[in-house]
């Protein structure tokens, strides 16, 4: 019975670790460098991928509101020819965006690297 303990703990950390490596093909931008990217939106697609509640208490002006849960059923809503620009409220939902997209076939994908709450940090240095 100590082998489940020990295999529990093993697939808890592996989740965990996996959660947290840097996910393939996957770029980090700063909020400046978003920032930039705003200012030129016909070459990206910017997706925000907090549930719809949370993307109404507050979002960043340009950002489309496609959350985690329905991306996969919506991703026909995304120009392929353009760059995706993720965000979420820290990043974790973002990355996990990516690996849907990417499994879709989608290549140019970046995302804010601490979302929402590092925007106006980022921004206000």
């Amino acid at each position: 019975m100590e082998w489940l303990q020990y295999l529990l703990f093993g697939v808890v950390l592996f989740l965990v670790i996996q959660r947290l490596l840097p996910t393939k093909g996957l770029t980090d931008l700063s909020a400046e460098e978003v920032f930039q990217k705003l200012k030129n939106p016909k070459d990206h697609v910017f997706l925000d991928v907090r549930e719809a509640h949370e993307y109404r208490e507050g979002h960043i002006k340009g950002f489309k509101n496609i959350p985690l849960s329905q991306l996969a059923s919506r991703q026909h809503e995304i120009d392929r020819n353009k760059s995706i620009i993720l965000t979420c409220r820290s990043g974790m939902r973002s990355r996990q965006a990516a690996k849907i997209l990417r499994r879709n076939g989608f290549s140019r994908i970046s995302h804010l690297k601490n979302g929402v709450l590092g925007w106006h940090t980022g921004l206000n240095k």
